[in-house]
């Protein structure tokens, strides 16, 4: 079964940070991405820029629209994510304890499914 590790970081966190610890918070993430990937558990894994370079794209009444980011004060945003091959939901959550992200942020666990499974 696939999971997938959302890391929802707080929006200004990383401006904060000095090059120096977003270069270890890197490594840190990199390492355990390379970890995951060893123990084959790694389907993928991505760091997410931020930048006001954001756009969205949606349709309505068959016309398409760009919205322009920056968008509105958000209370987290996703940093990145992991694309896991776990056994359970129990070996997702495992995972998710050894991230270190969830010193600084909320690692968010979500199973990988059509949108017309029920999820209840």
């Amino acid at each position: 079964m696939s999971y997938m590790l959302l890391v929802m970081e707080p929006p200004a966190q990383r401006r904060e940070r000095t090059e120096d610890q977003a270069r270890e918070a890197w490594d840190r993430m990199t390492g355990f991405a390379g970890d995951l990937q060893r123990r084959g558990l790694l389907k993928a894994a991505e760091s997410l820029r931020i930048d006001d370079r954001i756009q969205r794209v949606e349709k309505r009444d068959g016309r398409a629209r760009v919205l322009d980011g920056p968008f509105a004060e958000a209370k987290e945003i996703i940093g990145g994510f992991f694309l896991l091959d776990c056994e359970s939901q129990e070996e997702a959550m495992a995972l998710a304890r050894e991230c270190p992200a969830t010193e600084w942020a909320t690692v968010e666990v979500r199973r990988v499914g059509a949108c017309y499974e029920d999820s209840l």
